[in-house]
């Protein structure tokens, strides 16, 4: 076998089997939806199966995804978003007979099929109020320049505050 054809394939083996693991799963409530965070690395661009599903009672509840069919009852129910290393699920009108343990599962399709997922086990009464994003954890760099040329913009007269 070729050296560089070894490499290539060793590479590409490592970038599957790093791509997409689920670094966590969280659980909080916005007014009465409940939200799931599903934060994941994404060094892959291979498309990423995903699935949210909830287990009550030892049996399996799809909610969202592409790999498995959710369940009639949770469709009009859910809404997702997806970015480039975070999944998020609302579940909209989160009562006591929605909890139990939820699961986030990644899967990468290729020979064979590696997956990585995470749990959540989810009460009611003891779920917390999301806490909006941070700025200063995102990228915005524009904030920053901004408040520091406030000075600047005073003293030319152009802002006046």
């Amino acid at each position: 076998m070729n050296p560089t054809v070894g490499i290539v394939v060793l590479l590409a083996v490592l970038q599957v089997v790093c791509g997409q693991t689920v670094t966590s799963l969280t659980a909080c409530m916005v007014n009465q939806s409940l939200r799931l965070d599903c934060r994941h690395d994404n060094v892959t661009h291979l498309p990423i199966q995903y699935e949210f599903s909830l287990t009550r009672e030892t049996k399996k509840h799809v909610l969202f995804g592409t790999m498995g069919v959710p369940e009639h009852s949770y469709r009009s129910r859910t809404k997702f978003t997806n970015k480039h290393n975070i999944k998020v699920l609302y579940l909209a009108g989160f009562t006591t007979k929605d909890e139990g343990v939820y699961t986030c599962e990644l899967r990468l399709s290729g020979q064979p099929p590696i997956t990585s997922s995470k749990n959540v086990s989810v009460l009611r009464d003891k779920l917390v109020k999301c806490k909006g994003i941070s700025l200063w954890t995102q990228n915005t760099w524009w904030l920053l320049l901004l408040l520091l040329s406030l000075p600047l913009l005073q003293a030319t007269d152009f802002l006046s505050l």
